[in-house]
């Protein structure tokens, strides 16, 4: 494994922590989710925690109009990070085709087992009690409102997550469990989604009018 300790190195500085959603504990959680779920599998580990340290090398708001692309982007400057790493070439395109598969944005189905894991991975870390607070950090980044105090719940209004934080769960967060390609992952973010739904139903509580 002392090639991804190299690279753990070499990928550190991309993950400042001013972005707490996107930070070394992010990446770190996101690697630990994937031991958990490649546990038992026949997978190439190496590969997958490389895919996973690089997997957002490239990080653009939300907002952004070229959202869709920063997989992309990050697959690409992965890459000499990977040679550089002692990955070879080969190996180095498994990877990048992970991070590219990673995203949510794409839409795309995993074409690896690694990037099937790397997926499930980091779609765990938008779950549960560490989601609630990713969730929030974005939302203040975004500079949006955490929920409409008139429609909460969007029961008479379009669902826009751009414009309200709680509207994320219902337009993403809450739609991951089924999303899941491994049943350990679906498993853990069915438990992470329980614990969601009551933070949401005691905020529905504390905020009633």
């Amino acid at each position: 494994m002392f090639r991804v300790e190299n690279l753990k190195k070499l990928v550190y500085p991309f993950y400042p922590p001013d972005d707490p959603a996107h930070d070394w504990p992010h990446i770190e959680r996101v690697a630990t989710n994937a031991k958990m779920i490649a546990e038992g599998e026949a997978v190439d580990i190496e590969c997958l925690l490389a895919a996973v340290y690089c997997h957002d090398l490239v990080n653009l708001p939300k907002n952004h109009p070229d959202r869709a692309l920063a997989s992309q982007f990050a697959a690409e400057k992965a890459h000499p990070l990977l040679i550089q790493s002692g990955f070879t070439l080969e190996e180095s395109e498994k990877i990048q085709q992970a991070i590219v598969e990673h995203s949510f944005s794409k839409g795309l189905r995993p074409t690896s087992l690694e990037a099937a894991i790397v997926q499930d991975a980091d779609r765990l870390d938008t779950l549960g009690a560490i989601g609630v607070l990713r969730c929030a950090s974005v939302n203040t980044q975004m500079k949006t409102s955490f929920y409409d105090p008139v429609d909460p719940l969007a029961k008479k209004r379009e669902l826009d997550d751009k414009k309200f934080m709680l509207d994320h769960y219902f337009v993403k967060l809450f739609k991951i469990p089924e999303l899941m390609n491994t049943n350990k992952a679906k498993q853990e973010a069915e438990k992470r989604m329980a614990f969601m739904k009551i933070f949401l139903n005691t905020l529905l509580d504390e905020t009633r009018n």
